[in-house]
């Protein structure tokens, strides 16, 4: 089982993450490519909030296709275009995701992604032992 640390030498984590993720020897791994906000049609969602709700969405289709679930999320990556985007992508977060999965993050903010309709991209690791 994936072990979720939080050092006490360090600062409590800022938003809904975890500091670092011990994976134990033996574990399949799974790595995810950055998620945009377009669902199965191809059409892309109307504003952050919802593009970070259907990259989530995507990020539990990829984990569901290959036997995995959100337990198993060790490490997110996300990119957002503008710091106005990072409280929609939170609530986004704790929609989907909820707050029971703390794998370790980092956020970004960037000043473009694959297409300029698109304002957040969210990379994700996962491991299960």
């Amino acid at each position: 089982m994936n072990q979720f640390v939080n050092p006490k030498a360090s600062h409590k984590p800022a938003g809904a993450y975890t500091h670092s993720v011990k994976v134990p020897a033996g574990s399949d791994w799974l790595v995810i490519a950055g998620q945009v906000g377009v669902n199965g049609k191809g059409q892309l969602q109307d504003g952050a909030r919802k593009q970070a709700e259907q990259a989530f969405r995507n990020i539990l289709a990829c984990l569901k296709e290959n036997g995995m679930a959100k337990k198993d999320l060790v490490k997110f990556t996300v990119f957002v275009t503008d710091p106005r985007h990072v409280d929609g992508y939170r609530a986004a977060r704790k929609k989907v995701i909820g707050d029971a999965t703390l794998p370790a993050s980092t956020l970004l903010v960037v000043d473009g992604l694959a297409s300029p309709d698109m304002l957040i991209e969210i990379e994700a690791m996962a491991a299960k032992a």
